[in-house]
C-alpha cells in the first residue's frame, strides 16, 4: 500500500515543471516621501504669496534640514574613497582618475563660460534699469570675506588635524584626509584588511542614518520654498523676469544639448535615462535650492549604476567644488547684465579676463554659503569694483537662480562621473544598461546594495579596481 510520502511524490511527478515562487519582494514605500515632498513645494509656494512676512520666518526649516545632509557628506566621501583606493593595488590609476577629472572640469567651466558668454551678449537683459543707493548698499554687502585668493586656497584644502578635516565642514579637506588614508591601507596590503572592513560597517551606518534623515525632507523643503518666495515677492520677479528666463534656458540647453551629447557620443547613454534615474536627487535639490543636500545620494547611486568605488569618490566630492558649470554660466549671464544696467557695456577684450578670473575665483570660494553670489560679488569687487555697485539688482531673485545653479550644477557632475568611468574603464557597461532599465532597482533603506553591505564579502585587493557586479 502506497505511502503518504510515495503518494505526494506521485503528483508531484505528474505535475507540469513550474517556476519556483518568486521571493516576497519588499515594497518600497519611500515614494510617499517624495510625493510629500512635491505637495510641501506646492504648499510653501502658496504660503510664501500669501504670507510672505510668516514664509521668510520658515527659513530655519530648510537650513536645518540641509545642515542634516550636510552633516552627512565628510563620513560618506571619507568612507567611500577610503575602501574605493583601499581595493586597488595601482596607485597610478587612482592619479590617473584625478588627473583626467581635473582636466574634464576645467575644460567644462571655459564652454559654461562661453555659452553665458554668448547668450548675455545676445539678450543684454540689463539694459533700461536704474540703480538707487539702497540697491548700491545691498550689492557692497555681498562681498564675502570668506572667499579666498588662489594661493591660500590651496592651503586651506589641509586640514589643522586629522580630525578637524571631519568637524569644518570642508569637503577638499576631507578628499586629502581620506585619499592619504587610502593610499597607506593600499601600502599595507593583507594587514589593512580588517581596517577596510571596519570603515565599510561605518558606511552601512552612516547611509543607514542618512536614509533616516530623508524622511525629514518635506519639512526642510516646505521651509526652503516658503523662505524664498516669500523674501523674493512677485514684483522682483517681474521685473528681472528677461534675466532669470534666458539663464533657465541657457542652462537647460548646457544639460541637454552640450552634456547630452558627450554622454551619447562617449558612453552611448541617453541623458533622460541617466536623470530619469536620478530624478529624486534632482526633486531635492529644486526643493532645498542646495546641489550638497543630494551629494551623498549621488555617491550612493552612481556606485549602484556601475562607476567603480574609485572613480565615484574621487570625481564627486572634487566636482562639487571644481566642476559648478551652473555657477558658472550664472557669473557670465549677471556680470553683462549688470553692466548693462549699470549704462557701461563691456566690450568683450573687458570680458574675457574678467570671465577667466571668475573661473579663478569661483574655486576660492568653494563651500561658501550662497557661493554663486558671493563669488560674483567679491570677483567684481577685486577685478571691476565700479561694478559691485550693481549686484543689488540680482540679490532679489538669487534665490530663484541658484534653483537653476544648483539643477545644473548637480547635472555636470552626474554626467563626468559617467564620462571617467567610461575614459577610464571603470564602469560596468552591462550593470548600467541593466539598472537604466531598472532591473536592479536602487534600494532606497540602505543606499547600499546587500552585495557590497555583507560585511563577509568584502573584496581583497584588485588589479584593476572595476566595481564586481552585484549579485542577483
Amino acid at each position: 500500500m502506497p505511502t503518504k510520502t510515495s503518494r505526494r511524490a506521485a503528483v508531484a511527478a505528474s505535475t507540469p515543471d513550474t517556476a519556483p515562487a518568486a521571493p516576497a519582494v519588499r515594497r518600497d514605500r519611500t515614494h510617499y516621501l517624495y510625493i510629500a515632498v512635491i505637495a510641501a513645494v506646492v504648499i510653501g509656494i502658496g504660503v510664501g504669496l500669501i504670507a510672505p512676512d510668516f514664509a521668510v520666518e520658515l527659513k530655519p526649516l530648510g537650513t536645518g534640514f540641509v545642515n542634516l545632509i550636510k552633516m552627512m557628506i565628510s563620513p560618506i566621501i571619507f568612507c567611500t574613497i577610503v575602501l574605493g583606493i583601499g581595493s586597488v593595488r595601482k596607485a597610478a590609476k587612482v592619479g590617473a582618475v584625478g588627473g583626467i577629472a581635473l582636466g574634464y572640469f576645467l575644460v567644462m567651466s571655459l564652454v559654461a563660460l562661453t555659452i553665458g558668454l554668448v547668450v548675455g551678449n545676445v539678450l543684454h537683459p540689463g539694459d533700461g534699469l536704474h540703480l538707487t543707493n539702497a540697491l548700491k548698499e545691498t550689492g557692497h554687502a555681498q562681498v564675502s570675506a570668506d572667499a579666498l585668493p588662489p594661493v591660500d586656497f590651496v592651503l586651506s584644502i589641509i586640514p589643522v588635524t586629522f580630525v578637524s578635516a571631519f568637524t569644518e565642514g570642508q569637503v577638499l579637506q576631507t578628499l586629502l584626509v581620506a585619499l592619504l588614508a587610502g593610499f597607506a591601507l593600499q601600502a599595507m596590503g593583507a594587514a589593512g584588511q580588517p581596517v577596510l572592513r571596519g570603515v565599510e560597517h561605518i558606511q552601512r551606518l552612516v547611509f543607514r542614518i542618512l536614509a533616516m534623515v530623508m524622511w525629514a525632507a518635506p519639512i526642510g523643503a516646505f521651509g526652503a520654498i516658503a523662505a524664498v518666495v516669500g523674501s523674493a515677492g512677485v514684483d522682483a520677479l517681474k521685473s528681472l523676469a528677461v534675466l532669470m528666463l534666458g539663464f533657465y534656458v541657457t542652462c537647460f540647453l548646457f544639460v541637454f544639448v552640450v552634456l547630452g551629447a558627450l554622454l551619447r557620443v562617449i558612453s552611448g547613454l541617453n541623458v533622460l535615462s541617466l536623470f530619469k534615474y536620478l530624478a529624486r536627487e534632482f526633486l531635492l535639490i529644486l526643493s532645498t535650492s542646495s546641489s550638497e543636500s543630494a551629494l551623498p545620494r549621488l555617491i550612493a547611486k552612481m556606485e549602484h549604476l556601475g562607476v567603480s568605488k574609485p572613480v565615484v569618490g574621487i570625481t564627486v566630492p572634487t566636482g562639487y567644488s571644481f566642476n559648478l558649470d551652473g555657477t558658472m554660466i550664472y557669473m557670465t549671464m549677471a556680470s553683462l547684465y549688470i553692466a548693462d544696467a549699470l549704462g557701461t557695456p563691456m566690450s568683450v577684450g573687458e570680458q574675457i579676463p574678467l570671465l577667466l578670473f571668475l573661473l579663478l575665483a569661483s574655486k576660492g570660494a568653494a563651500g561658501v554659503s550662497g557661493a554663486g553670489l558671493a563669488t560674483l560679488a567679491g570677483g567684481l569687487q577685486s577685478h571691476k569694483p565700479a561694478l559691485v555697485d550693481g549686484v543689488g539688482l540680482i540679490v532679489g531673485i538669487d534665490r530663484f537662480m541658484s534653483e537653476a545653479r544648483a539643477l545644473t550644477n548637480f547635472a555636470g557632475n552626474a554626467v563626468a562621473t559617467v564620462l571617467i568611468g567610461t575614459w577610464t574603464k571603470e564602469i560596468d557597461r552591462d550593470r548600467v544598461r541593466r539598472v537604466l532599465a531598472g532591473e536592479l532597482p536602487f534600494d532606497e533603506k540602505t543606499l547600499l546594495d546587500d552585495a557590497e553591505g555583507d560585511s563577509g564579502n568584502l573584496p581583497g585587493q584588485r588589479e584593476d579596481g572595476e566595481k564586481e557586479l552585484a549579485k542577483a
